[in-house]
């Protein structure tokens, strides 16, 4: 009897270890469920599903990055350098959201989400912005005050609403966030954003050779074909109120937007040329599924009345009320 009670008695001891083991894994798993809630969106790391196709594509997260936008298409890609310093293609992502038409912003209230070249500094992040993460595209830059062009706190954001910003969904704003996050954070100072009114090549921009913008969309397609060859972002001044693509100094001066261009230096890159086994990786492009409020066929049918406006009356005509694409999504004028 004494024996059998002493095995009992070993079971309920083992019962209850096994108890209160379970209780503190599911303490543990608890807390590290909750830990993520913890962390500022601005702080969120990169998911392992980003941080495996970063590996993959032999690319750093700290490395520098770059940015082009493409209104007409609805996207943005990223690009991340890798070791041999030119840049390669991470991830294209949808726009959720853009208000206005195609062409630059001008003024104030236009609605209309700028284009041109602009340049991202540390100071231009912001972490708490009310459309959850954000950066500031720094419009109006040196060519758009050259212009006597006026607005404010035009951004790349979250919460898929626009009223002359470029809105992702959260989860992607959060995404692109961290990279650029990571970037700065490794030392990189600056990364660029192009903004284009769709992607320029010669048969898109063919359609507008009559529109008001036709010309300057000429120059942005110098710097997107510049890109494109080279795998670099090319160095842009402003000077005679006009951009120049692919233009140094031989020594720093202080360029004035609207003043007399110096003479430039041109340099000649070696076009891109991947390493013999990384043509797939060269040329691969991953496209991330998601929402766009804006199609491509309703831009450019927008876009056609645009110029018809301009080739008839020689204005843009300006609307008043609710701006193209922002109605779905909250915006109130």
């Amino acid at each position: 009897m004494r024996v059998r009670l002493n095995i009992l008695g070993d079971r309920i001891v083992s019962r209850l270890k096994l108890a209160v083991a379970a209780g503190l894994v599911a303490l543990l798993v608890s807390a590290c469920s909750t830990a993520t809630g913890l962390i500022p969106p601005a702080e969120q790391p990169l998911t392992a599903e980003t941080v495996s196709l970063l590996g993959k594509k032999g690319m750093n997260s700290a490395a520098p990055i770059f940015v082009r936008i493409f209104k007409e298409e609805s996207e943005l890609e990223v690009w991340k350098m890798r070791d041999d310093g030119r840049f390669y293609h991470f991830k294209t992502y949808p726009i959720c959201n853009w208000s206005g038409e195609l062409g630059p912003k001008q003024f104030q209230g236009d609605k209309q989400a700028p284009e041109g070249f602009y340049t991202i500094s540390q100071s231009q992040m912001n972490p708490n912005s009310k459309f959850y993460l954000a950066f500031n595209l720094g419009y109006p830059n040196a060519y758009d005050r050259s212009l006597g062009r006026t607005g404010e706190a035009l951004m790349v954001h979250g919460k898929c609403k626009s009223a002359g910003c470029y809105a992702m969904t959260d989860a992607l704003a959060e995404e692109i966030y961290a990279l650029a996050r990571d970037a700065f954070r490794s030392g990189q100072t600056g990364f660029e954003v192009h903004a284009f009114p769709f992607r320029m090549t010669q048969e898109k921009l063919d359609r507008f050779k009559q529109h008001k913008w036709y010309a300057f969309w000429k120059t942005l397609k110098e710097g997107y074909d510049f890109f494109e060859v080279n795998r670099i972002p090319p160095a842009i001044a402003v000077c005679e109120k006009r951009y120049v693509v692919n233009a140094t100094l031989a020594s720093p001066q202080k360029l004035d937007p609207s003043g007399r261009c110096p003479r430039f230096q041109r340099p000649a890159l070696q076009p891109f040329s991947p390493r013999p086994a990384e043509w797939q990786l060269a040329t691969e492009r991953v496209t991330v599924v998601g929402p766009k409020t804006r199609s491509a066929a309703d831009v450019a049918a927008s876009t056609r009345e645009s110029q018809e406006y301009f080739a008839a009356t020689g204005s843009i005509s300006r609307t008043s009320g609710m701006p193209p694409g922002a109605s779905a999504l909250g915006f109130n004028p």
